[in-house]
């Protein structure tokens, strides 16, 4: 079993208040949980307005296709938001 997961970072220069930074932040998490059936969510920066931090998992059998899942989301995620990707940390634990 390998476990891929990511830690991304997200700008979002226009937010100016936590409840338009909750829109942005609830938008992107169910558009990709409900596309890749994974486990994500906001981690960190809760009180940044401007900052997004969200981390997703998944489970897989094979080190190349979880690093390629990984890879595949975060692609997905960025396309799908106006909020530019500043980082992300990903990590493979097998």
């Amino acid at each position: 079993m390998v476990i891929g997961s990511c830690v991304a970072v997200f700008r979002a220069e226009w937010v100016n208040s936590l409840k338009e930074k909750r829109m942005v932040v609830k938008s992107l998490v169910e558009k990709t949980r409900h596309k890749f059936n994974v486990s994500v969510a906001e981690v960190d920066t809760q009180d940044v307005h401007q900052i997004c931090t969200i981390g997703f998992a998944c489970v897989s059998n094979e080190g190349r296709h979880a690093e390629r899942m990984v890879q595949h989301i975060l692609d997905f995620m960025e396309n799908n938001t106006e909020a530019e990707l500043i980082s992300a940390e990903t990590e493979l634990i097998s």
